[in-house]
């Protein structure tokens, strides 16, 4: 996944997203959540698993030029 698909992503994402984003294949990924080991925290929803998409840009390191901008001035 590119640097743009990731930013433009929204807030949360369903849990094949993230393991495309992570790399991740989908039976490992979902084993993963299962028990809890997921490389960033996952919601259960009803029986569906979101991630939070701010915290798959912390993992992979991506900033929006904005975070990137402030980041600098700071």
């Amino acid at each position: 996944m590119t640097r743009e698909e990731l930013l433009s992503l929204p807030v949360a994402v369903d849990l094949d997203t993230a393991n495309r984003a992570l790399t991740i294949g989908r039976s490992t990924g979902y084993q993963l959540a299962k028990r809890g080991e997921y490389p960033v925290k996952v919601l259960r929803l009803g029986n569906a698993y979101r991630v939070v998409t701010e915290e798959l840009h912390q993992l992979l390191g991506v900033q929006s030029e904005q975070e990137e901008g402030r980041a600098q001035c700071a």
